[in-house]
């Protein structure tokens, strides 16, 4: 799922450094790199494939904490949605706050 997600980004934003992160255990930063925002943020972005089941509030805790540890200021998970393959159709789940950096906000705003 991973490489489908980066493919899809990288084909879609016109940005050859996005690529799958290799796993890097207790200090994990998330499963895709090379996302910035309109204001050049890092981005974390994790991805999820549990058959359809989603989790949100653990997977997004485990984005943040990624995020974290990566310096990013916004992350977002992206989950496998059943009944599709296409990158394109799966979902996207984020706090408001990381949204709102995502369309331009200061990442240090309330």
């Amino acid at each position: 799922m991973e490489t489908l997600v980066v493919r899809y980004l990288r084909e879609r934003l016109g940005d050859d450094r996005i690529e799958r992160r290799a796993k890097t255990g207790a200090k994990d930063r998330g499963d895709v790199t090379g996302i910035r925002t309109v204001l050049g943020h890092r981005v974390v972005i994790e991805v999820k494939d549990y058959g359809g089941r989603l989790l949100p509030g653990p997977w997004l805790n485990e984005a943040a904490i990624e995020a974290g540890n990566d310096d990013a200021p916004v992350s977002f998970v992206v989950a496998k949605r059943r009944g599709t393959t296409n990158p394109a159709d799966q979902f996207v789940l984020m706090r408001l706050a990381d949204a709102a950096v995502l369309l331009g906000g200061d990442p240090d705003g309330p």
